[in-house]
């Protein structure tokens, strides 16, 4: 049986290059639109940032994690502005890069 992480982790990984999610709509994606606060302990907790591109998700606002974990905000930042995703002042334009697509559970 596949766990809450792992159908946050499968939804995570499908977010593409450019594009990011909010952790409610990776929640809802998963399966439960009340797991935004499970999705930041799933990716706190990301086995793989290879393949689990967390870095990619943002919060409501479109704000990067101040406690990104894989090397704090800036490297967060840096992250996706190599993906061509504009951040300023710490936060994304939603309505320009936020992922919309549907994904494969």
């Amino acid at each position: 049986m596949e766990s809450v992480f792992d159908r946050i982790y499968n939804v995570v990984s499908q977010i593409p290059k450019g594009k990011v999610a909010t952790y409610g709509l990776v929640a809802k994606l998963a399966g439960n639109p009340r797991w935004a606060r499970v999705v930041g302990y799933a990716l706190h907790n990301n086995p793989d940032q290879s393949l689990i591109p967390c870095h990619r998700v943002v919060n409501r606002e479109g704000r990067v994690a101040k406690a990104f974990v894989f090397g704090g905000e800036n490297e967060q930042i840096r992250l996706l502005s190599n993906e061509g995703v504009e951040v300023v002042d710490g936060k994304v334009d939603l309505t320009k890069y936020l992922w919309s697509e549907e994904v494969e559970l």
